[in-house]
């Protein structure tokens, strides 16, 4: 559907300026942008490319002569980035879920439906489970007995979601997402090659004598997950319930794809935590964590508010609030980074002191 510059401008909540009447139907980058789109140009090296493109309209860096550029109109916002979210978020039309109940759903006569919800085709609904107004469930999805589901939620392709899980409003599930899988705990009837490795830290004293065979018990799952209001959850994304206590994710928290978050682990508010990251059973995360792809959190441990984690990183013990870590193991940032100058260093470093041994220990060569 076209949009007006007025009405998208009105939506960030900026300036309109010059023919605010003008219809766009979608966004492009500048070079790529024909007469019907907004070029996204918020920054002045997007200057050419509007000039390369046939944008007649743009969002456009504070201070841009919009009009020497060959624009017919333009948006200024103060932090692009974020009129980014508020534009797409005004353009995307969201998935096609037909109002109310497929044919081919299945749903227990004991779940509660709230007003509102639209449930697509193959979808099953389990015993007890209530699913609060206005919720949105894909093709596919399946969603346990006795769970509970929040207003305004939307569950997408192959989403599953296990038994007594309890998740708030405005959930957001990416394709194949599975909240409620068992926790991976097994043990065995003596110590295990892993207990005794632990104990020794690998120096063999915890060992003795071979362990042999060992059999591995499992340890049911009898808790649950327990997800706050506004959460997302990436695809592929698996969040396991607990062995006792719930598993929990805070309010606000944007998990990404293919992200593992293991048994009995509580991850606070307001975190962001990237694909590829592996959370431990029993780790704590607090609030506003951000984490980089394929970061490592091991078992047991603390992670304090405020951590910014780079890509990669691995914590093996507490992190401290507000420190900003990097590699494996965790080091503060500017301190890895130098550690990994250094390490590139190390072979000019080799020569040298090769050099200085060799006119040392043979000083007559050098005369």
């Amino acid at each position: 559907m076209p949009y007006s510059i007025r009405d998208i401008a009105g939506a960030l909540g900026a300036s309109a300026l010059g023919n605010a009447d003008l219809t766009v139907t979608a966004p492009s980058e500048p070079a790529a942008a024909g007469p019907g789109h907004l070029a996204l140009a918020m920054d002045p090296k997007y200057a050419d490319g509007l000039k390369a493109g046939q944008a007649r309209a743009a969002i456009v860096w504070d201070g841009a002569d919009w009009a020497a550029l060959g624009l017919e109109a333009a948006i200024i916002v103060p932090r692009p980035r974020y009129a980014l979210s508020g534009l797409t978020q005004l353009m995307d039309p969201g998935p096609e879920i037909a109002p109310g109940q497929h044919p081919t759903a299945v749903v227990d006569p004991t779940a509660q439906i709230g007003a509102g919800a639209a449930i697509g085709p193959f979808v099953v609904i389990g015993r007890g489970a209530r699913i609060g107004a206005r919720a949105r469930i894909g093709p596919h999805v399946t969603i346990g007995a006795e769970a509970e589901i929040g207003e305004d939620a939307l569950l997408l392709e192959g989403a599953k979601i296990g038994a007594r899980v309890v998740i708030g409003h405005r959930l957001i599930a990416q394709p194949g997402a599975v909240v409620g899988s068992d926790g991976f705990s097994f043990v065995t009837p003596e110590k295990s090659s892993a207990e005794r490795t632990r104990e020794s830290l690998g120096t063999g004293g915890g060992l003795g004598a071979p362990v042999g065979p060992q059999s591995w018990t499992r340890i049911h799952s009898l808790g649950a997950v327990e997800i706050g209001d506004d959460v997302e959850i990436g695809a592929n994304t698996a969040i396991d319930r607990g062995t006792i206590r719930a598993t929990r994710i805070g309010r606000g928290t944007k998990i990404d794809n293919l992200v593992h978050i293991g048994h009995n682990v509580e991850v606070g508010s307001d975190c962001l935590i990237c694909g590829q990251v592996g959370i431990a059973g029993s780790a704590r995360i607090g609030d506003r964590v951000v984490m980089g792809g394929q970061c490592g959190v091991s078992d047991n441990i603390f992670v304090g508010d405020d951590v910014v984690a780079g890509g990669a990183t691995k914590m093996f013990s507490n992190v401290p609030a507000g420190r900003m870590v990097l590699g494996s193991p965790a080091m503060k940032m500017d301190a890895q980074i130098e550690a990994t100058k250094n390490l590139r260093r190390l072979p000019r470093l080799f020569r040298e002191v090769k050099a200085l041994q060799k006119a040392v220990s043979k000083p007559g060569e050098n005369d």
